[in-house]
C-alpha cells in the first residue's frame, strides 16, 4: 500500500507535467476553430478552407504514401533483423563483443535527426553524381525513412523475442519444422503484436518527421510537415495551420488507441486460452 503522502507527492509532480504536455496541443485545437472573416464565434471555416486547398491535399496524400510504404518495408526488415539478432546472437560473447549488435541498432536512434538528414543528403548526392540514380524526390525520402524506422521496429521485435524460452526453437525442430516453418508458425504469431506496434510506430514517425524529409525531399515531393513549415514561414501561424496540426494530433491519437485495443484484445485472448487449458 502506497502511503498517502507519497501519492500526493507523485500527483503534485505528474499533474504539472501533464499540463505542460497537453496544454499546447489543446491550444492548437482551440485556435483551429477560429471564426470566419467578418464573423463572430467559433467555426469550421479553417477546415473548410483546408479541405479545398489542392496543395494541402497533395502534401497529405504524399505523406500518407510515404508513411505507408516506408512503414511496410521497415516492418518487414526490422522483423527479420530482430529475429536474427535474437536467434543467432552469440550467448557466450562478453563485454563489447556482446553489445556490438545492439550498438549498431541504437546508433540511428540516438543520432540527432539533423546529422542523420545531412548524412542522407550527402549519400544521395554522391550516388546521383556517379550513377545518375536516386535523384532527390519521393524515392529518396522513402529510403531515408526506412533507414531510421528499421531500428525502432527491430528493438520492438527483439524485446518481444528476448522473453521467449530459447528451448521453443529446439522444440519446433524436434517436431520436424525447419527454419522457415518455425519462423512462420512460431515466431510470427508470437511477435505479431510487436509487428503491428512497429508498423504503427513507423507510420507515426514518418508522418511526424520534418528534418530528414526536408533534407531528402525534391522540388515536387513536399510532405505535410514541410508544407506546414513553409506556410508558417510565409504567413505565420494561421487557423488553417492549426487545423492541420489538430488533424495530425487526432490521427496520432487514433493510431495509438488502435494499437492499444489490438494489444489488449490479444492479451485477453491469451488469458482466456490459458484459463481454458488450466481447466
Amino acid at each position: 500500500m502506497i502511503p498517502r503522502s507519497v501519492r500526493y507527492l507523485l500527483s503534485g509532480i505528474s499533474w504539472p507535467v501533464y499540463i505542460l504536455l497537453y496544454t499546447p496541443l489543446a491550444l492548437v485545437a482551440y485556435y483551429s476553430f477560429a471564426p470566419a472573416p467578418n464573423q463572430m464565434g467559433h467555426s469550421l471555416h479553417a477546415y473548410g478552407v483546408l479541405f479545398h486547398d489542392a496543395e494541402v491535399l497533395t502534401a497529405l496524400q504524399r505523406s500518407l504514401l510515404l508513411a505507408f510504404f516506408s512503414a511496410t518495408i521497415s516492418t518487414m526488415l526490422g522483423t527479420l533483423l530482430g529475429y536474427g539478432l535474437c536467434r543467432f546472437r552469440n550467448r557466450r560473447a562478453k563485454g563489447v563483443l556482446a553489445n556490438i549488435p545492439s550498438l549498431i541498432i541504437y546508433t540511428p536512434i540516438i543520432m540527432p535527426s539533423l546529422v542523420f538528414g545531412i548524412s542522407e543528403l550527402i549519400f544521395f548526392n554522391f550516388v546521383h553524381t556517379y550513377t545518375g540514380l536516386l535523384a532527390a524526390g519521393l524515392q529518396t525520402m522513402i529510403i531515408a525513412h526506412i533507414t531510421f524506422q528499421v531500428p525502432y521496429v527491430t528493438l520492438t521485435v527483439f524485446a518481444r523475442l528476448a522473453g521467449l524460452d530459447p528451448y521453443l526453437f529446439d522444440a519446433s525442430h524436434d517436431l520436424y519444422a525447419d527454419g522457415i516453418k518455425s519462423f512462420i508458425h512460431l515466431i510470427i504469431p508470437v511477435v505479431q503484436p510487436a509487428i503491428i506496434g512497429g508498423f504503427l510506430l513507423g507510420i507515426t514517425l514518418s508522418i511526424d518527421d520534418f528534418t530528414i524529409s526536408f533534407f531528402t525531399a525534391g522540388p515536387g515531393s513536399v510532405t505535410l510537415p514541410i508544407y506546414i513549415y513553409s506556410a508558417i514561414a510565409r504567413k505565420g501561424i494561421t487557423p488553417e495551420v492549426n487545423a492541420i496540426g489538430t488533424l495530425m494530433i487526432g490521427s496520432i491519437i487514433a493510431l495509438a488507441l488502435i494499437h492499444f485495443f489490438i494489444t489488449r484484445h490479444r492479451e485477453r485472448g491469451s488469458q482466456f486460452a490459458a484459463r481454458g487449458n488450466i481447466t
